[in-house]
């Protein structure tokens, strides 16, 4: 079944919402006009709304008959803290505020479900509209989980919707399994014994044992993770010393690890401590390791993922899907939620090819356009999943 007729009619005023969104950005945490915006037309269209949840985050509900199943589909309202570089009507009023990412159209498209949903009904059951805050490194998802997101709105599955430039528009593509990573922070602090450069041997010089640290790290990887597995230990910074002729008493290390799945997460943090510890000893300097867990791999359940490309073959075409997409080592707070419920996040193509601005670029913009397939799909995937029994 095409694109939804309904969702072709609302295509304007669902637009002028996210343009409106988009004009109006706020980060984590202050969403207070979004989610005044989004409470106010989930009330206009009939549907019940709790606020609160996640600090600025709400649920906006659509009850139809007596079946117990549920379904929940997520969006994000927050943005960026950088400056746009757009010139258009709609660009940023708020200095050093973007929607970059394109939550703005996430949460209009998920709006547009929304309206058409209340008006046909076409389901049985409970469809939950999750509307989270602070997906941009504030772990809003965990914090509506915190606040009994799905013990006040138990769903028998969740889906997401993120936009994706350079895929074609009207293209949506998935995976079952990762589809995006982990992203963890680290610090290494080195505490060696400084002195003078005519001097080393009267040192216990942190600046060595560093650079065989980052050297160490590299083996990681390719030494300890199966190479089918994707797995990134970047380092972001060395900091160290400030004079020519004077060795440092410490050394200052720090970076990133992405990993897709639990147990390789698990494993690089284990090497790093396993790495220093041994660096420690031969040394003999000493080093504190602070790990800064990030967001979990995002990982979709199967059975959901192969829905969900069902659904959006019916929505975009045969043509127009694939199951198969190579994840990306970017992270998403989505997972908490899939953490706790079956389900799975689809990209939908941002259209632009290979030279459109990606995700948080100073001249990105959510594409319109793309507004119909995603209400299509999300309205299509609530009704297939809580299917009408016949009387």
């Amino acid at each position: 079944m095409p694109v939804l007729p309904r969702s072709l009619e609302i295509q304007g005023e669902i637009a002028a919402i996210r343009r409106d969104i988009h004009a109006h950005p706020e980060l984590a945490y202050e969403e207070t006009r979004t989610s005044d915006i989004v409470a106010a037309k989930l009330q206009e269209w009939g549907l019940e709304v709790t606020r609160g949840l996640g600090r600025t985050g709400l649920v906006g509900t659509l009850r139809k008959g007596n079946s117990p199943k549920a379904i929940g589909l997520r969006a994000d309202m927050d943005c960026l803290p950088m400056e746009e570089a757009n010139a258009f009507e709609h660009r940023s009023r708020n200095p050093g505020r973007m929607h970059a990412c394109g939550h703005d159209g996430h949460t209009a498209m998920l709006l547009g479900a929304a309206k058409v949903l209340s008006e046909t009904r076409a389901f049985e059951g409970a469809v939950h509209f999750i509307f989270q805050p602070a997906e941009e490194g504030g772990g809003g998802a965990r914090e509506m989980i915190a606040d009994g997101l799905f013990e006040k709105f138990p769903c028998d599955a969740v889906f997401a919707i993120h936009n994706k430039p350079g895929v074609p528009l009207g293209h949506i593509v998935t995976r079952s399994g990762p589809l995006l990573a982990a992203a963890d922070r680290w610090d290494i602090r080195i505490t060696g014994k400084g002195g003078h450069a005519a001097h080393p041997h009267l040192t216990a010089d942190p600046m060595v044992v560093g650079a065989n640290i980052v050297l160490a790290l590299q083996t990681i990887v390719s030494r300890n993770i199966d190479p089918i597995d994707a797995t990134v230990v970047t380092v972001g910074f060395f900091k160290a010393g400030s004079a020519y002729n004077v060795i440092p008493g410490d050394v200052h290390i720090g970076g990133t690890t992405r990993t897709t799945t639990p147990e390789n997460r698990a494993l690089v943090q284990r090497r790093i401590e396993e790495i220093c510890r041994g660096a420690e000893q031969m040394h003999r300097v000493k080093i504190e390791i602070e790990h800064k867990p990030g967001y979990p791999p995002t990982i979709n359940n199967a059975e959901q993922a192969r829905f969900a490309i069902d659904v959006a073959a019916g929505v975009c075409g045969e043509h127009a899907v694939a199951g198969n997409t190579r994840p990306s080592m970017g992270s998403e707070d989505f997972s908490y939620m899939l953490e706790r419920v079956p389900g799975a996040m689809v990209w939908l193509g941002n259209g632009g090819g290979p030279e459109a601005a990606g995700l948080h670029n100073a001249r990105y913009d959510f594409n319109d356009l793309a507004i119909p397939f995603g209400v299509s799909f999300f309205v299509r995937t609530a009704e297939r999943f809580l299917e009408e029994r016949p009387a």
